[in-house]
């Protein structure tokens, strides 16, 4: 999907796209003036940010609720608390500028927790029946010698399409606190 139509609007500072089936496949204009941006109930990762950052460079406010994106423990038993804030941090750390993200304020805590971590917060993790390799009876080692459970285990992976399939990087392993 595509809206260069809204490249004639670029002066444009508020667009409202809830509840439209947007994916990762949406592309934006450059839209330099954008400061407000919701994109509620749509069918967006967190793969789109790396876009939205280059196109809207003042966008202050951004809302993904109702995304795969955005993790929420009412919609889905799976999420958690601990989700939500892991995938604040991770969109802080890809759109620095916001001060409002899905209707609450960046705190300077998140804001500081995202310049440290951010870029290993994007979470994914993979179910029993994943392809990960080295899988067995629900435990996997991964590179730094922890022995991870699979409902523990997190994947930080940045936004690649070059990966060949069945092919999984580890960029970082967060060991169960057990």
């Amino acid at each position: 999907r595509s809206l260069e139509g809204l490249s004639a609007f670029g002066s444009l500072e508020e667009l409202i796209l809830d509840n439209n089936l947007l994916g990762n496949d949406l592309v934006l204009p450059g839209l330099p003036r954008l400061h407000t941006l919701t994109l509620n109930k749509n069918q967006i990762s967190l793969c789109l940010l790396d876009h939205l950052a280059k196109v809207t460079p003042a966008l202050e406010y951004l809302s993904l609720l109702g995304n795969v994106a955005c993790p929420n423990e009412l919609v889905s038993l799976e999420k958690d608390e601990e989700d939500y804030k892991r995938y604040r941090c991770f969109v802080l750390h890809k759109l620095p500028n916001l001060k409002f993200l899905d209707a609450r304020k960046v705190t300077r805590q998140e804001r500081e927790e995202a310049l440290v971590r951010g870029s290993f917060m994007k979470v994914v993790k993979p179910k029993v029946s994943c392809q990960l390799s080295g899988l067995h009876q629900g435990f996997m080692s991964c590179p730094t010698g922890y022995s991870l459970s699979t409902e523990d285990l997190f994947l930080c992976l940045e936004c690649r399409r070059d990966l060949q399939p069945g092919f999984y990087p580890w960029i970082c392993c967060w060991p169960s606190k057990t």
